[in-house]
Formats: C-alpha cells, sequence, structure tokens
C-alpha cells in the first residue's frame, strides 16, 4: 500500500531470512520494486533505482532458474509484465476492477507443471475478484474463493489415495530410524512402488503431484501441518523416480515451479536425490557401463527398482547416439522397447528381463568400438549404417566399396552443409543431388538409393551441429 511498508516488510523478511539479502542487484533472493528519487527518505534509498536496473531485475524474476525469487512491489510490473513462471501473489492491498486483473495476470499463465496461479488474499478481496472476473473472464468466476475447508477436504482424498499405494510397507523409519535407516528406506520404498509396474509409477506420479497441490493451498491448516512430514516423504519418492527411471509420455516436472517454495518445509529430498548412492552403487560412466557396475546392478535386492535404474541409464545413452548414429540407436531403442513391452506384459520375470539388459547395455559398449574395428571414424560410421548394409543386395557391394562411400559421405557433407544448412531448401536440394551422384557413382542398388539418400540427409543433419559446434 506505500513504498513505507515495502521497506519496512524487506526489514523484517531478512531479518528472518538473512541469507536472502544481497546489496547488489545481480545477486540475492528478494528485491523490492518501486519508484523514487535522491529526495526520499533514507530507509527507501536502498530500493530506490532507475528505470534500467529495474529492467535488470524484472529479466531475473523472469528465469526460473534465477535465485531471486520473492519481490515487494509497489504498482509496479504491470501492463505488459509476463513472467509465466511465477505461481504465487501475496495481496495486502484494496484493488478492483482492471487494476486486480493486471495484478493477478502476474501468475495466472501455465508453465510446466504449474496449471494455473495462487492469489493469497490478506484483505477479503474475493468479491472484487468475483466482480472483475465477471467483466474479463466469466469462465474462472466459479473458481474463486474457496474456502480452506474445501482444499483440505481434497487434499485428505488425495493423501489417502497415495497411503494406498503404500498399503503393506511400513516407511515410518523414514521418520523415527537412524540416518542409515532413513536413506535405507528410500529405495526400499522406490523398489515397491515399481513394482506395481508402469501403471502404478505413473499413477503414483500423478497422485503426488495432485496432493502436493492441494497441501500448498491447505497450509497452514492444521489437518495440512500433521501430514506435512510424510507429504515430503512422497515427494522424495516422487523426485527419485522422475529422476532415476524413464518415465513414458509427457514426464512430469518437478514441483520447484509451481508449488515446491510454499511446501518447502516438507520437501527432504536434499539428502535422498541420488539414488544410486543409497543403493550402494557408485555411478556409473554412462559412456562405458562397466562390467562391475552391470554386476552391481544385478546384484542389487531391490529388483524392480534395479531394472528401472538400468533401463534409464540405457535409454539414455540411447538418446546421447541419437545425434551421432541415428541407425545404431534405433536398434538399441527397438531392442530395449521390446524387451519392456514383453516385462509389461507379464511375458518374462524380472530375472530375464535383467539379463536382457544387461545384454543390452553391453551390446552398447561393443558397438562404441565397431568403427575401429572396420577402420572408420565415428562420423564415418554413422554414414555406412545409413547405407542399410545389412540389406542382402547393399551387402553385395563388399564391404570396401561400402566404407568408401561412407568416407566420400563425410567428405562430402563437410564441404556442402553450413550453419543453417538445414533451413536452406536450396542446399537441401544440392546435397541431394550429390547424395544421389555418389551412390550411382559406387553402383548402389537403384531401387535403394531415394531410401537411403534421406537417411544420410537426416544423420547429416546431426553431425552438423556437432561439426558447427
Amino acid at each position: 500500500m506505500s513504498r513505507k511498508i515495502c521497506a519496512h516488510l524487506y526489514n523484517e523478511i531478512i531479518k528472518l531470512k538473512p541469507e536472502w539479502h544481497n546489496p547488489d542487484d545481480d545477486k540475492g533472493t528478494i528485491k523490492v520494486v518501486m519508484t523514487g528519487s535522491a529526495a526520499d527518505e533514507q530507509p527507501l534509498q536502498p530500493h530506490i533505482r532507475s528505470k534500467a536496473k529495474r529492467k535488470e531485475l524484472a529479466k531475473r524474476f523472469k528465469n526460473p532458474g534465477d535465485e531471486m525469487k520473492l519481490v515487494i512491489v509497489r504498482d509496479m510490473w504491470l501492463t505488459g509484465f509476463d513472467a509465466p513462471c511465477l505461481h504465487t501473489i501475496y495481496i495486502d492491498k484494496p484493488m478492483r476492477g482492471h487494476g486486480l486483473m493486471q495484478a493477478i495476470a502476474r501468475v495466472n499463465r501455465v508453465f510446466k507443471d504449474k496449471p494455473g496461479g495462487l492469489v493469497v488474499d490478506y484483505l477479503g478481496i474475493a468479491e472484487q475478484l468475483k466482480a472483475a472476473l465477471a467483466v474479463y473472464s466469466e469462465g474462472d468466476r466459479g473458481q474463486t474463493g474457496i474456502s480452506q475447508e474445501q482444499a483440505v477436504e481434497i487434499m485428505q482424498t488425495k493423501y489417502q489415495t497415495v497411503c494406498q499405494m503404500f498399503a503393506g510397507f511400513d516407511y515410518s523409519k523414514f521418520f523415527n530410524g537412524t540416518p542409515t535407516q532413513r536413506l535405507s528406506i528410500i529405495p526400499l520404498s522406490l523398489d515397491h512402488i515399481l513394482s506395481q509396474q508402469e501403471a502404478g509409477k505413473q499413477e503414483y506420479i500423478k497422485a503426488v503431484t495432485e496432493l502436493s497441490k492441494a497441501f500448498a493451498l491447505a497450509v497452514p491448516h492444521a489437518a495440512a501441518l500433521k501430514i506435512r512430514d510424510e507429504v515430503g516423504f512422497f515427494q522424495a519418492i516422487r523426485a527419485a523416480i522422475v529422476k532415476h527411471t524413464t518415465v513414458s509420455g509427457k514426464t512430469p516436472e518437478d514441483l520447484d515451479t509451481a508449488v515446491g517454495k510454499i511446501v518447502s518445509k516438507a520437501v527432504a529430498t536434499e539428502e535422498v536425490v541420488d539414488i544410486f548412492t543409497v543403493a550402494g552403487l557408485k555411478k556409473p560412466d554412462i559412456s562405458i557401463l562397466s562390467d562391475e557396475f552391470l554386476a552391481d546392478v544385478r546384484g542389487l535386492p531391490q529388483r524392480h527398482l534395479a531394472l528401472e535404474l538400468l533401463r534409464k541409464l540405457i535409454n539414455d545413452e540411447i538418446k546421447i547416439r541419437a545425434r551421432r548414429n541415428i541407425i545404431q540407436s534405433r536398434t538399441f531403442a527397438q531392442m530395449l522397447e521390446a524387451t519392456i513391452q514383453r516385462y509389461q506384459n507379464r511375458a518374462i520375470e524380472t530375472a530375464q528381463v535383467m539379463s536382457e539388459l544387461i545384454q543390452i547395455a553391453q551390446e552398447i559398449r561393443v558397438a562404441a568400438s565397431r568403427g575401429d574395428n572396420l577402420g572408420l571414424s565415428e562420423d564415418e560410421l554413422a554414414f555406412y549404417d545409413a547405407l542399410d548394409v545389412n540389406d542382402a543386395s547393399v551387402n553385395a557391394l563388399g564391404d570396401e566399396i561400402l566404407k568408401a562411400i561412407a568416407r566420400e559421405l563425410v567428405e562430402t557433407v563437410r564441404r556442402n552443409v553450413t550453419i543453417d544448412w538445414t533451413q536452406k531448401e536450396s542446399v537441401k536440394a544440392n546435397l541431394r543431388r550429390l547424395i544421389k551422384r555418389l551412390l550411382r557413382k559406387y553402383g548402389y542398388p537403384p531401387e535403394k538409393q531415394e531410401t537411403a539418400m534421406f537417411t544420410v540427409i537426416e544423420q547429416a543433419e546431426g553431425l552438423s551441429r556437432d561439426w558447427a559446434a
């Protein structure tokens, strides 16, 4: 309501959180945004900035990765201020109509896992907001002024849903056990959720996300505070699943953006996010997947967790290889998909799927040295594989001819691409012509030339990004 209140509020907050304060504009968690001049009284002076400096603060605040998370605002950042990552606005100033709509528009944008914004009302402006929404946003009118009791009721329902997923599993040592017991309960909990197969994993992530959002609306109600520690535990398991396993479909983002800061006291993931450590494994070098690491994974007592960790590692390695060798990555992706599909259809048991995943990991490792065995560089091997060398008619050309084509393809593509060549149809058309001429020169089967040309172009698009870099 006034610039003086802004300054006083800032001082009270940093008494509680001194680490949030920093006199430099490019550092610190909290800032005051207001206008002023050299004639203003001393308590206001640290917060008075030029228009250019306020613009720089706005850039920081719009960046979800920046440490600046909270601003105290006096009549600023209204018209045209767009920051989708903002999730909560605390209002202690009477507003109505267009001005109120502008204020809440700061936080009502959808962003990642955030479905909308939270307005924390200290004055009782629900009626003014309903009136404003009736004019500006009729569809949202019914969502205004929901009582906290209703939020608590929803939270309790979501809480029961998550608890049912832990039926028969005792996780109490997470709260009252020794540090070692607390850590050991994490992989056991993960194994319990993952034993419910893919549907169980997806349902758990969805249920905890919904519980966290309901919890954020219900605090500081006594019922919410009562389950705070359990919500933190559920979030720790959820974060570990998202980080260390492959989530099919659209991967839910962590809750940092939407509600993480609201429930920060409940989140207990900082000490347990590295599942390799708590499972007793050395974190692997993904490019190697050594026999020692694979043996350790095979020996994990938590079979479902071991399977998911290995699946995630293999999937990540396939993604890394996709740009460098699309044919090779597609082959391994198909192998992984087929194995997981048979497991999910109960055609094979956990022990067998573990053996097959380990076999895929070993084949990926062997594939990394295939170029050396053929006398080809990594780029040349990628084009060699793009020639469909497993086809009988292509293979009839002989290995030396195919390797010669691969080497010449690398030279041809390198000579004829620029940084932005994929955006220029004329460059792509010329490259297609050159590739076809090269294939004809070496007697590549005519009926295969069109497919090979498009595969080579696709591979070139992946490799040329690294060449440009």
